[in-house]
């Protein structure tokens, strides 16, 4: 092939390309998460070790068996576009919660949780699952 007809070669494969990832960007959908709203309390709740953050408004209150009265954070809340999450400090560390939509066990109860849950806190990460007043765990059919 000359070099002309190379040149044009490429250049028409750039175009495509960039008409695919335009495409792309013009049908993905970027409306922001609304399937936990703002009003709603979240409960979050993981095992070893155990710990569980109450979400209301603009506040969490996270207990744990070294901190069974519970320590109340300030946290802020961003909607993604698969889930919620929220930031705040919690003992002189940042917080970083993510809550998605997702099929959700504890391992330890047998509840079903509408949430999965994910939290960085300083260098520990946590894992657990959760739910919310309209949407609350569900427990297994008795046999």
């Amino acid at each position: 092939m000359n070099r002309p007809m190379k040149t044009v070669g490429i250049c028409l494969a750039l175009l495509i390309g960039s008409a695919c990832s335009q495409d792309d960007q013009i049908t993905r959908d970027t409306k922001p998460y609304d399937g936990i709203g703002e009003s709603e309390t979240v409960t979050l709740v993981g095992t070893e070790p155990f710990w569980t953050f109450v979400i209301t408004g603009e506040s969490a209150v996270y207990t744990s068996p070294e901190d069974l009265e519970g320590t109340t954070i300030t946290l802020s809340r961003f909607a993604g576009n698969n889930g919620i999450s929220f930031s705040g400090e919690l003992n002189d560390a940042p917080v970083e919660i993510v809550v998605t939509p997702g099929e959700c066990s504890d391992g330890m109860s047998d509840r079903n949780f509408p949430f999965t849950a994910t939290i960085k806190w300083g260098e520990r990460t946590l894992y657990g699952c959760g739910h919310t007043d309209s949407q609350p765990f569900s427990d297994p059919e008795v046999p």
